[in-house]
């Protein structure tokens, strides 16, 4: 186990140095697609010169698939030709059956158990072997390396590049090893944006419309001033300070770490400057994310401006099955915000070790390539898919207008945010260090600690989480 786990942490640091090689305006099958004839014609060229990976036979009857949530699951069962669900940890799949391992992700519960079965799942008895396992962009690095060799790529699972054309660069960029080989696919491209109360907005601005909102946030100044206003009105401009963090933290200029020696970044420093302000002045909390605090302006009672998030923030964290919430009855509405930004993603890797590599192989190609499940599921589930050609249909067509916006359409910003996502700030410590620093910076927000305290008690953390780092 010892010998194991060592082997995903080299991994993860060799990963460090690969990132800044796979940084977001890599020009390899991810052309503009604004023009269908060239794109065709284009992958047709590209079709024509690759070679495909011959994929062993598939001997096992069960399908593992490793999950820290439902939300995958749920994708499957009402997506995926041919599955039929037994009960709510099994399915089946022609003659296969599916089932789904559910390990949490709290305490890090999820990530322990990876680290767990993955190194020697090429050894695991017949059905007991790790078929599918799913990743997230904090920590995809340590898990789709080269020397950690627990993912394999998609060329020995037989898929090329023009299968995976239509991608936006940064999902293929964030889960390509040091050689460039993509070790995972997914179905979300997760560009994010300011999602606002209109009823606030038409009180306070005057408008609800995305335009003269955006105006109203088109930078951090701007921003400023609305939530004054808000304030006067009435609203917090946001339900917390943790709300606005991954819009600063997605802006950087440099990666949380720089060989050993971890830095902060001027425009971290800005998030604690800026909203220590905010705080300060009564216009956003400090509440913890996914708490009921937090939560409390999802309906009008709460009275909040804006949150911001991705497309599946509207119907997974937005109380939108609630009759009584602001999202139920079409009260938000959508804009870019002051920064652009992206929040999260899904990526399905193939374990190596698969006994159904084929049937891993269908299920990544329709699930993440396949025009029409991508358009189904951008339309069942809000989500902002990872397919240019879809998107563009969404955004020119009333299939794109979401009830929870007021039949706002989203889909024209949110792909115009997925070609800005810029990952060549990432590193591998990046979950670690997002956490500890705002977990230690509520203290300086609550009056607790002063801003000096509490960066030692980040230091402190961060240390004792990552050995190998100094933070002086």
């Amino acid at each position: 186990m010892k010998k194991q786990m060592s082997k995903l942490v080299v991994s993860a640091l060799s990963a460090c140095m690969a990132i800044g090689l796979c940084a977001c305006g890599s020009t390899t099958s991810n052309t503009d697609t604004s023009d269908t004839k060239t794109e065709t014609t284009d992958t047709a060229k590209d079709t024509s010169s690759e070679e495909t990976a011959t994929v062993a036979e598939d001997t096992g009857k069960t399908l593992n698939i490793e999950v820290w949530n439902e939300e995958f699951k749920s994708r499957i069962t009402d997506h995926y030709p041919g599955y039929e669900k037994t009960d709510d940890t099994h399915g089946k799949i022609g003659d296969v059956t599916v089932n789904w391992i559910i390990t949490p992700s709290d305490d890090n519960a999820y990530q322990n158990n990876l680290d767990s079965v993955l190194p020697g799942n090429a050894d695991a008895s017949e059905d007991k072997k790790v078929d599918i396992f799913l990743v997230e962009a904090d920590y995809a690095q340590k898990y789709v390396s080269k020397d950690a060799d627990v993912a394999m790529t998609m060329k020995d699972l037989g898929i090329t590049d023009s299968d995976l054309s239509k991608q936006y660069s940064y999902t293929q960029d964030i889960v390509k090893d040091a050689d460039g080989n993509m070790r995972a696919s997914s179905w979300q491209a997760c560009s994010a944006g300011l999602i606002y109360n209109r009823d606030a907005a038409k009180e306070v601005l005057g408008s609800d419309d995305p335009e003269t909102v955006q105006q109203a946030v088109k930078d951090w100044d701007t921003y400023e001033e609305t939530a004054k206003k808000m304030k006067a009105a009435g609203y917090k401009m946001s339900s917390t300070v943790n709300d606005t963090y991954r819009v600063y933290s997605n802006n950087v200029s440099k990666p949380w770490v720089d060989g050993t020696k971890v830095q902060i970044d001027d425009n971290m420093k800005a998030w604690v400057d800026n909203s220590k302000k905010e705080v300060d002045a009564g216009e956003t909390g400090t509440a913890e994310l996914w708490g009921d605090d937090w939560a409390k302006g999802f309906y009008p009672q709460g009275k909040v401006f804006c949150y911001f998030g991705p497309a599946w923030f509207f119907n997974f964290s937005m109380k939108a099955d609630d009759s009584t919430s602001i999202a139920a009855n079409g009260g938000w509405g959508f804009c870019v915000g002051p920064q652009s930004f992206y929040w999260g993603g899904t990526w399905i890797c193939a374990a190596k070790g698969t006994d159904n590599p084929n049937l891993v192989k269908d299920i990544i190609l329709k699930m993440t390539t396949d025009d029409s499940i991508m358009k189904e599921i951008a339309e069942k589930d809000s989500d902002c898919v990872n397919n240019k050609n879809v998107l563009k249909e969404l955004a020119g067509s009333d299939d794109g207008n979401l009830a929870i916006l007021g039949g706002q359409n989203p889909y024209q910003q949110l792909a115009d945010g997925a070609e800005k996502v810029d990952m060549s700030n990432t590193s591998i410590y990046d979950q670690g260090c997002n956490e500890e620093f705002q977990s230690a910076m509520k203290n300086y927000f609550d009056g607790n600690a002063s801003y000096d305290d509490a960066l030692a008690q980040f230091n402190k953390a961060i240390v004792e989480k990552y050995p190998e780092l100094t933070t002086e």
